[in-house]
């Protein structure tokens, strides 16, 4: 089938930022990611940012129970999934009061009509019919669609009963926005024939659906025209959809290839770091190993066991799971054995917002073992550089001997982009070196420092490499159990030098923008679209702002406080109360100015033009962008 109608008019926009809303069972997930799937196909640039209930099965029809999924696609590079949105799909009332308030004016929005009747105006309570609205009419392009009614229609032949009927509306959704926004049907016909092959009358059945949708947007008369978005001007490369945790799965195993050593993933299953384990799951064929634990603890003992047994130990959770994790963390830190803690962060304290984003883990990163427990940390930017991050960290790990944590979050884990997938030629190899046995009377001695600080990493049953290991603190050099008070600072001393000259080996901060000047914008993690496109837009407006994103949380880049220091204001967007802006308040005596946002949701790039054109003078003459882009 053609992937463009051809018999309206097609106007060819930048870029389309769509949401799609319904209840937590409508497939909405679904939906949103065939779409992200079939856009980046296209060769758009692409950018998503999925919503759900913490709930696993959310009161249906209710406004706790909605689940959304919004994709931007452009044929310019993008870095978010947009602020506004130029089409809303809503499958309910709840759907709709809980969304509409982000569709643009004059934007399309696109109901289930049958999905709006007296009992689910009582589930989202609302009084009367909100479609009915004259300010709905008045204010955005409204099309009432029978999806429900007309899903029925085309799947009939089939004979599937009402309720497996309806769950194909979903499809039918599809269907139509992929006649709208100029999308091809084959990717989804090939992914209904995979995911339901071993059920024909249900694979025919949403092919049906998936067919009625777009035959009904090309004979309709409620849309005027349909839109293209031609393919984006991407570096050379072969590219595919990522997800976060999909890109740190794939990253750990990367790693592990790269410096030789097999994979064993020590975790319990957490909202939203579960499916990094689902993900490695799949690839025992490469050497991976999972065991999901009976609970947190156990999962960082094990860790820490694959590492003293010379594997590539890793352990992931979110905020409440790494509370758990602490001592064990502690213990891999004094025992100084290279392994991973992933801390994909969600909305706290306690259970607090499961599936929504938030930053405010990074000071128990920092600081939530006792005594002195430093241990390096760094922040991916986005889905695909969950990648590269996870490869960096186990180069740092086993560098230093010392575990090392990653600071992803749910925003990112569950968002998407286009990846450029790397030739494995081109990474740098990740050496490791174990001691030899020796057979002379001189003992090993395993405390014993290269100039890294690092102890050697000696693999159990190894002839004459016999050596201590536990919590309690290590005599120098010989590895055993010492009180000596002049000893215990020394080590204590050493394990911090370790960690704080790592920063004479990472690369030095890098800006956007002038290295000095009126306003400096510094983020770390997911935050990094959001803030990159709002500089872009204010410098193409002639504000004098740059923009400093820190993937090196622990240690900080050597020349990062000279860097705060070159401006007359810093800025520090952060999804918290100020936590990054307090440590560098501490280490660099600069007063930074926190933007904070603790709602569950991420920053729009609207929020952040505005925060920095109330701190930043007089807009001078336009400058042009340094990097390509669509704003929003």
């Amino acid at each position: 089938m053609a992937s463009q109608n051809t018999s309206k008019d097609i106007q060819s926009v930048s870029g389309i930022t769509v949401r799609l809303a319904g209840d937590s069972g409508d497939g909405m997930q679904l939906l949103g990611t065939q779409l992200t799937n079939t856009s980046a196909l296209a060769g758009n640039d692409v950018a998503t940012f999925p919503d759900f209930p913490a709930e696993i099965r959310a009161p249906r029809g209710t406004r706790a129970g909605v689940s959304g999924f919004q994709v931007q696609f452009a044929s310019e590079e993008i870095f978010t999934p947009g602020d506004t949105l130029d089409a809303l799909v809503v499958m309910n009332p709840a759907a709709m009061v809980t969304n509409l308030d982000d569709l643009r004016k004059g934007g399309i929005l696109i109901a289930n009509d049958d999905g709006f009747n007296d009992k689910e105006f009582k589930l989202a309570k609302v009084e009367s019919n909100p479609l009915d609205a004259d300010v709905i009419e008045e204010t955005y392009r409204v099309v009432r669609v029978e999806m429900t009614k007309l899903t029925r229609e085309a799947v009939a032949e089939y004979g599937l009963s009402t309720k497996i009927a309806d769950r194909c509306k979903n499809f039918f959704a599809m269907g139509l926005v992929y006649w709208l926004f100029g999308r091809s049907l084959e990717p989804t016909l090939r992914f209904i024939n995979d995911k339901f092959g071993k059920k024909p009358e249900v694979a025919q059945a949403n092919e049906a659906a998936l067919r009625a949708g777009w035959a009904y947007g090309e004979t309709t008369e409620a849309f005027g025209e349909s839109y293209q978005v031609e393919a984006a001007e991407l570096d050379p490369g072969t590219y595919r959809n990522i997800m976060g945790n999909q890109a740190l799965a794939w990253g750990l195993i990367a790693a592990s290839k790269l410096s030789g050593k097999d994979l064993f993933y020590g975790t319990y299953p957490i909202t939203p770091a579960s499916d990094i384990l689902h993900e490695l799951t799949k690839y025992k064929h490469f050497g991976v190993r999972t065991f999901q634990a009976e609970d947190e603890i156990a999962a960082v003992c094990a860790t820490i066991g694959a590492a003293f047994g010379g594997t590539m130990g890793v352990t992931a959770s979110s905020g409440p799971g790494i509370a758990l994790k602490a001592e064990g963390m502690g213990l891999g830190m004094i025992l100084e054995l290279p392994l991973i803690v992933i801390n994909v962060q969600r909305g706290g304290p306690s259970t607090g917002l499961p599936t929504k984003t938030e930053q405010s883990d990074l000071l128990q990163g920092m600081f939530g073992r006792n005594g002195e427990s430093p241990l390096p940390i760094l922040a991916p930017r986005s889905p695909a550089d969950c990648f590269d991050v996870a490869i960096e960290a186990w180069r740092i790990a086993t560098q230093c001997m010392v575990p090392v944590m990653i600071l992803s979050d749910g925003y990112i884990a569950n968002g998407s982009e286009p990846w450029r997938i790397p030739d494995m030629a081109s990474l740098a190899p990740i050496r490791i070196e174990h001691p030899d046995g020796v057979d002379t009377d001189e003992p090993f001695m395993p405390y014993a420092r290269d100039e890294y600080l690092a102890r050697p990493w000696a693999i159990p049953g190894t002839p004459g490499l016999m050596h201590r290991v536990g919590g309690l603190e290590k005599e120098d050099v010989t590895g055993n159990v010492s009180y000596d008070p002049a000893n215990h600072q020394h080590m204590t001393d050493t394990r911090e030098a370790k960690v704080s000259r790592i920063a004479e080996r990472i690369p030095p901060q890098d800006v956007f923008g002038e290295e000095s000047g009126d306003v400096l914008v510094v983020s770390w993690g997911g935050t990094y679209g959001a803030c990159h496109t709002a500089v872009q837009r204010c410098r193409s407006s002639g504000f004098s702002v740059s923009h400093a994103h820190v993937r090196y949380m622990n240690p900080l880049p050597a020349n990062l406080g000279d860097l705060l220091r070159s401006y007359r204001t810093v800025l520090v967007p952060e999804l918290n109360t100020g936590q990054l802006r307090m440590l560098l308040r501490a280490a660099y005596l600069v007063d930074c100015i926190g933007v904070n946002k603790v709602q569950g949701k991420p920053f729009t790039v609207t929020e952040l033009v505005e925060a920095i054109e109330a701190h930043a003078p007089a807009r001078r003459e336009s400058k042009p962008v340094r990097a390509k882009s669509r704003a929003g």
